[in-house]
């Protein structure tokens, strides 16, 4: 008889794990972000823009984009349509604020974009095509704010 309470304790137990495992990736959240963006570099580096962060919870988020840096880079690009993967976050709160950049960037008329940037927890990563001249390796930061 003794074997049921024990047998019933360690279902619930078990029923409340897995319930807790399910709440925590339904608590995650996916988001991507389009964007475009224009900038310069000569020694410092400055580029501005705008986007779209959108969210598989529904919400959706208009973003205006800053990076600045500095390092051994020159040139004038824009960079129209591109796209940006975040690292899965429970609050989409933790999308917003600066990330550490790195970049190593070449390209005549045609420049491409490709980084892995980071805050904390949270990864972004960019990937986007455009216009310009642009040659260099900089360092920096991605500033995420919301648009007013």
């Amino acid at each position: 008889m003794r074997t049921l309470p024990v047998f019933v304790a360690s279902t619930l137990l078990a029923a409340s794990a897995l319930h807790s495992a399910r709440a925590s990736a339904a608590g995650q959240i996916d988001c991507e972000m389009k964007f475009n963006l224009t900038g310069w570099a000569a020694i410092y580096k400055h580029a501005e823009g705008n986007g779209t962060i959108t969210c598989n919870n529904g919400r959706e988020f208009r973003v205006h984009i800053v990076a600045v840096g500095g390092g051994l880079t020159a040139g004038k690009y824009k960079v129209e349509g591109g796209t940006g993967k975040f690292s899965q976050v429970y609050d989409t709160g933790e999308l917003f604020g600066s990330y550490a950049q790195g970049e190593a960037n070449a390209g005549v008329v045609k420049s491409g974009v490709a980084q892995a940037l980071t805050k904390g927890n949270v990864s972004l990563a960019l990937a986007g095509t455009g216009n310009g001249v642009n040659l260099g390796v900089s360092f920096g930061k991605f500033t995420i704010t919301k648009a007013h």
